[in-house]
């Protein structure tokens, strides 16, 4: 929906702002002369100010974790994603899995639950689809310029810019470390653009979900290997390791060499004892929706690391992958079955009784036998996706806060709206679309409502 904060940005540069919904863009574009003669103005000095002191107040007043679970155990939870959709500012998703990624880190700032996401930073992102004259598609990729993205550089104390090494066979790839803020919680990010790495292995964070399989591969091994050892470098301890989707599977291999370097235990019992601290989520609950990579494939990238770091056979290690362990071909299913918590992002993302068969017997073998469990919850963040009539009515039918807490009462609260005023706001945004004659453009923000006022 539209924000409060958006005419901030609109009165700076209104075109700009109106092409690219960037605040960062429009705050590093426009001059300290335009910015003082705004602030000049007392009221919308004003309203900057009392914008800048709620978001204070907010992040730092107890949320609903704090208030409710600050004797409990829980300290950090380690959210894996191939993508995340927080804004159009930060161009590094195309669908549902990153809007699912997105929403969870902005409810889990607002509820106050203590997670880091872990994702990768393309250079030039998901394509932008452009029509052509004889209405085929064209597929552009803008580059996604660091110094125009609301990421800072992740550094040591010293100043020094955290990178990583990972080794590839026969090279080394250096990762740099990147951070978002996105209200209490933290977004970090790796991409491979390191001067250190050599063009084509620049290149691996290029593109979301672009090239074949092995490039596929090589971004996930950076992604979970990568992904968990920058939390080790950062100091991050993990209770919980949330692979949102199986792109991050490699997670579950490198948490458990780590759990084997601090114990000198053995593998086998590395794996099932951070088991309990897996928890996997699937969009595409099928067969086709699950990675496969060819078994030679992951003996040119993972035999070295899994006879050297993890004490096993390569045999073993595509073991854990089949999904028939008599047919030998690798399938990248571990992360549900090496999971304690498995779920989906709705009601319809894992089988249940009345759909069909081969949904069911897809999601029994992919377990590891046995029924799916079934998904804890599912929704959206609100604040992102409601429009302002929306939201006026939910306001005063159940409040302000209402999805910061439980949600028993909420149906209740909303039956009391009046059959009159459920159709008003039933017709009010046809009536507003019928009077414009731009489009509706979708955004991370929601459908953001261009057909606005006016």
């Amino acid at each position: 929906m539209e924000s409060c904060y958006d005419e901030v940005w609109r009165k700076l540069d209104p075109i700009l702002w109106e092409l690219t919904q960037n605040p960062w863009v429009v705050l590093q574009t426009v001059s300290r002369d335009k910015i003082e003669r705004v602030l000049a103005d007392p009221v919308f000095r004003k309203n900057v100010d009392g914008l800048v002191q709620t978001m204070r107040q907010a992040v730092k007043a107890p949320a609903w974790f704090q208030q409710n679970h600050s004797q409990g155990s829980l300290t950090c939870v380690a959210y894996f994603s191939m993508e995340f959709m927080l804004s159009e500012a930060l161009p590094i998703y195309s669908g549902g899995l990153g809007n699912v990624a997105g929403d969870q880190l902005k409810s889990a700032s607002d509820l106050g639950v203590p997670v880091v996401g872990v994702g990768l930073l393309y250079q030039q992102g998901y394509f932008r689809q452009v029509i052509d004259k004889d209405g085929a598609q064209q597929a552009l990729y803008p580059y996604n310029d660091p110094g125009q993205l609301p990421i800072t550089p992740l550094r040591h104390p010293n100043g020094e810019w955290l990178r990583l090494e990972i080794a590839l066979p026969g090279y080394s790839v250096w990762l740099r470390a990147w951070q978002v803020q996105v209200g209490r919680v933290k977004l970090y990010l790796l991409d491979s653009n390191d001067a250190a790495n050599f063009p084509a292995h620049r290149g691996i964070t290029s593109e979301l979900y672009g090239g074949g399989p092995e490039l596929r591969l090589k971004q996930e091994l950076l992604l979970g290997i990568g992904g968990w050892r920058l939390l080790s470098a950062l100091g991050i301890k993990p209770e919980v390791c949330h692979l949102n989707e199986g792109h991050a599977a490699f997670a579950v291999l490198e948490r458990a060499r780590s759990f084997m370097k601090e114990t000198g235990q053995p593998f086998e019992v590395a794996l099932s004892v951070t088991r309990a601290g897996n928890v996997f989520t699937t969009h595409t609950a099928v067969a086709a929706g699950f990675d496969r990579f060819a078994p030679a494939l992951i003996e040119q990238y993972l035999r070295g690391y899994a006879e050297q770091k993890l004490g096993m056979t390569l045999h073993d290690l595509l073991a854990l992958g089949r999904q028939n362990r008599m047919i030998r071909r690798k399938v990248s299913t571990w992360p549900i079955w090496r999971s304690a918590e498995r779920s989906g992002v709705c009601r319809e993302s894992l089988a249940r009784e009345g759909e069909p068969a081969s949904l069911r017997a897809s999601l029994s073998a992919l377990a590891g036998g046995g029924s799916a469990r079934r998904p804890r919850g599912h929704g959206v963040h609100m604040p992102s996706w409601d429009s302002a009539a929306a939201d006026d009515l939910w306001t005063k039918a159940c409040g302000k806060d209402r999805w910061l807490g439980t949600t028993e009462t909420l149906e209740r609260d909303i039956r009391g709206v009046s059959d009159a005023g459920l159709w008003q706001f039933r017709l009010a945004p046809a009536s507003r679309l019928s009077n414009t004659p731009r489009a509706i453009v979708p955004t991370t923000d929601g459908l953001r409502r261009v057909a606005r006022d006016g």
